[in-house]
């Protein structure tokens, strides 16, 4: 019958308007924005959050590598750097010697030095040394040395005022070469320096090459890392140290140096761009070496050790 809402199938019509039964919200929150849009790196399913994911993952390995590197044992290679060094008494855990090599008067001493102190000597074959020493000169011998075991800064610091002479300290800003680094601490004990002081990051470590070319000094001088090597100056400069930086464009020549007799750190650029501007405002006073005008520049080593020679000297006379 038309009209009969109870036949099967049936559907009452109604007059009423707007909706009967209702969204529960659903069409009131749909209108709502939803925020920026996420970057391409934080969205699941886009490629440039894979890559990012790859790049993270390549970074945590090339950390563990590089700690890894850092806290794996060193080794100096050729006779006078080993004779020099066990000379110094830098911490060795093994002394290697190539088998069926000439033995002279260096390498007698070096292992008469090993025995002496427990150091245990070890004769491996010639191809075997050279692995180990990565094809290094190593003439026969190398020394195993242990991962250098860098001061506080504060240390270097206490250790200078303990001394009772005016405190002398080098540090280093931004020296990458390993090379530098061991002259510069050689320098630094020859003329009298109280310590040697390099940035965390960005700066050349205590590696085999360090010991090498400091010949052994860096066992007798301390040398500290600074997390923050501005900081650093200025809590020298607290502690009533000048800093004096070397810039060849300072006006000031290493002659006209009148701190080097009162309590004094030296600051020592990169090999390149020299002192960083952070650095450079830090410093009390900044100073050049007088040279021949058809010379540039000279060494960081080089200079380091020109600037602690003068300091010295003026020390002696005063």
């Amino acid at each position: 019958m038309a009209g009969n809402d109870k036949r099967r199938g049936g559907v009452r019509k109604t007059n009423k308007k707007g909706m009967v039964v209702g969204s529960g919200g659903q069409r009131r929150r749909g209108l709502k924005g939803k925020g920026p849009t996420p970057k391409a790196e934080d969205r699941v399913s886009h490629p440039a959050k894979k890559r990012a994911e790859q790049r993270a993952k390549a970074e945590q390995q090339r950390a563990k590598r590089q700690a890894a590197a850092e806290n794996a044992p060193e080794l100096v290679a050729g006779r006078n750097p080993v004779v020099e060094c066990v000379r110094a008494g830098v911490p060795a855990t093994g002394m290697y010697v190539a088998q069926g090599i000439d033995v002279d008067d260096r390498v007698g001493e070096a292992v008469r030095e090993a025995e002496n102190r427990g150091i245990p000597v070890v004769d491996v074959p010639r191809v075997e040394l050279d692995r180990m020493t990565s094809g290094a000169v190593h003439q026969g011998l190398a020394l195993q040395v242990p991962p250098f075991d860098y001061a506080h800064p504060d240390e270097v610091l206490r250790a200078a005022q303990d001394t009772g002479l005016p405190p002398l300290i080098v540090a280093l800003d931004g020296v990458t070469d390993p090379r530098n680094l061991g002259a510069v601490i050689r320098s630094a004990a020859a003329f009298g320096a109280h310590g040697v002081v390099v940035p965390q990051r960005r700066s050349a470590g205590i590696t085999a090459v360090t010991w090498r070319t400091s010949a052994g000094t860096a066992a007798k001088l301390p040398v500290a890392k600074a997390v923050n090597l501005t900081r650093t100056l200025k809590d020298y400069k607290e502690a009533g140290l000048m800093v004096v930086g070397l810039d060849a464009d300072s006006d000031i020549t290493s002659d006209e140096l009148e701190l080097a007799t009162g309590p004094l750190v030296v600051v020592v650029g990169s090999e390149g761009r020299g002192l960083s501007r952070l650095v450079r405002d830090t410093c009390d006073q900044t100073v050049s070496i007088p040279m021949a005008t058809d010379v540039e520049s000279l060494n960081a080593s080089v200079a380091a050790g020109v600037v602690l020679a003068e300091v010295a000297r003026r020390r002696r006379i005063r």
